[in-house]
């Protein structure tokens, strides 16, 4: 027999919306937890019982975002690499330029966010190289070339773009960029 009220499933969502609209509003410094409650309409406990810090809620809220890009390999690396690369840039489009920075700078700041950040991309850059890797051994790719190295080609242009140039991250960006580390197609 369980004891208590069961957990309210949405509550996690609401948190993690408030948790988002707080760091835009005012960053990763400014992130409160008494607000976010208040915003959530969850009390102080709740959040604690779930996250015991800032960074904790913080970590779970770029878990979300990460899932919003998903990618599964189809076999065609190329059409994986373009749409992983389309899919970051819309995602990162709809994400406010000032809370990327926040949380970059969040992760260079405070250890546990920053190791749970590299821990989320890794997963995914792993699979990602091994996408590159695929199309090295199917000749669309320069084999001298580490495919790490590849991955960075294509993702760091979008973040640099976002943060320092401020240029747009279109979908045609992203297939220029893809072209420019795979090379045209044949029947280009």
């Amino acid at each position: 027999m369980t004891r208590g009220r069961p957990r309210d499933t949405a509550i996690e969502g609401r948190v993690l919306a408030a948790a988002g609209e707080e760091l835009r509003r005012g960053g990763y410094d400014a992130l409160s937890i008494d607000r976010v409650a208040e915003r959530a309409g969850v009390a102080k406990t709740t959040l604690y019982r779930r996250w015991a810090t800032k960074a904790e809620l913080v970590v779970a809220l770029i878990t979300a975002l990460r899932q919003e890009v998903l990618f599964e390999p189809s076999g065609d690396p190329r059409r994986d690499l373009t749409e992983l690369v389309a899919a970051i840039a819309a995602n990162l489009t709809a994400t406010p330029t000032t809370m990327v920075a926040d949380l970059v700078a969040a992760a260079a700041r405070e250890p546990r966010v920053g190791d749970s950040v590299r821990a989320l991309w890794a997963e995914r850059h792993r699979a990602v190289t091994a996408v590159v890797a695929e199309a090295q051994q199917a000749g669309i790719v320069l084999d001298h070339v580490s495919p790490a190295v590849l991955v960075d080609q294509l993702v760091g242009p979008l973040y640099y773009r976002l943060l320092v140039t401020g240029e747009p991250l279109s979908p045609d960006y992203a297939r220029t960029l893809v072209r420019s580390v795979l090379g045209p197609e044949e029947s280009e």
